[in-house]
């Protein structure tokens, strides 16, 4: 994957689609204080809307997770607002500020109910600086065949990755919890027609392993097979990934990830090992003829070396509840 000049942190011009999106989408997560976040904001100007996901990972296994959504009719750029987060880019391509103060729903996995959340206030201001260039695409191509005019159509024509470390406080039900002095995370943008019952599966991996070592991509499933992108960043320098290799350990359910086995394949014909080892998996919809996608936190591993980033998983099911596709 190339890399990308800082205007691609702006907004790109509307076409004609009416699921035409413009995203941003952080993650980050202090092992110190097991805190951390993952975020994001869409703006849908064909559709006349723009959300905001907002969920922060916390100790023992809690989530507090909140939406919002309004009207928006017009692209916009940063700064975006929506439902009292604010999204400011301090400096395209370099640095973000992430902020707000709102209700949320507290899962507790320990609670006498844990399908009951209760409502609680949050509230983060956090700066996410880079750690490495914008690593992407940016969908000019009008090309493109097979797989990859059918993820075009589906997930985004453009897209940017962007490893970088994170510094600020993040508040839940009053108590403060200030982030340690290293913390890592990833942040991606897409533009382009987004339907999220559009890809058959995929999963999607975000790695920090160091500050000069990341890794990030995607395989997603499509009816013209599998298309596979990535980057890593090692040595100063970003290689594009031609394969991802994953076997999966799933819980109970037959489909939460547990445990998630990869080998990365570069262009120069590396094989970096990944082991991720899920600390927390938040789950997103309903599985009978539907979509969901298990955003999860994992303890990843590489040459020895200890990281953190996301395992997601994105799943189509039939009617009786089983995904379309297998979990390898």
């Amino acid at each position: 994957m190339p890399t990308l000049d800082a205007r691609h942190d702006l907004m790109h011009p509307i076409e004609d689609d009416s699921a035409w999106s413009e995203s941003y989408y952080f993650n980050g997560y202090d092992p110190e204080t097991e805190t951390g976040l993952y975020t994001r904001i869409g703006v849908r100007p064909n559709e006349g809307t723009i959300d905001v996901m907002l969920a922060l990972w916390l100790p023992g296994r809690k989530t507090a997770f909140a939406r919002a959504k309004r009207p928006q009719s017009e692209m916009i750029g940063p700064p975006l607002e929506v439902g009292g987060v604010t999204y400011t880019c301090v400096e395209p391509g370099k640095r973000w500020r992430i902020e707000g103060a709102l209700e949320a729903r507290l899962f507790d996995p320990k609670s006498q109910d844990p399908a009951k959340p209760r409502e609680v206030p949050i509230a983060v201001e956090l700066t996410f600086d880079a750690l490495t260039p914008l690593i992407g695409h940016d969908g000019q191509k009008s090309s493109q065949q097979g797989a990859s005019a059918a993820t075009g159509q589906s997930t985004g024509k453009g897209h940017l990755e962007q490893a970088g470390r994170w510094r600020g406080w993040i508040e839940v039900d009053g108590e403060r919890t200030t982030l340690a002095d290293v913390v890592r995370g990833n942040r991606d943008k897409s533009w382009g027609p987004r339907r999220w019952g559009g890809p058959r599966m995929w999963r999607w991996f975000s790695v920090n392993i160091s500050d000069d070592v990341h890794f990030g991509g995607i395989r997603i499933g499509t009816e013209d097979g599998d298309l596979h992108r990535g980057w890593v960043w090692k040595d100063g320098e970003s290689t594009s990934l031609s394969e991802w290799r994953v076997r999966t350990e799933t819980r109970s359910d037959g489909v939460t990830q547990k445990r998630v086995h990869v080998v990365a394949v570069d262009k120069k014909g590396r094989e970096h090992v990944l082991e991720g080892e899920l600390l927390n998996v938040f789950p997103g919809g309903g599985r009978k003829g539907g979509t969901i996608v298990n955003e999860g936190l994992a303890r990843w591993t590489h040459e020895g070396e200890t990281g953190y980033g996301i395992a997601e998983y994105l799943h189509q099911f039939d009617d009786a509840g089983n995904p379309i596709v297998p979990i390898e």
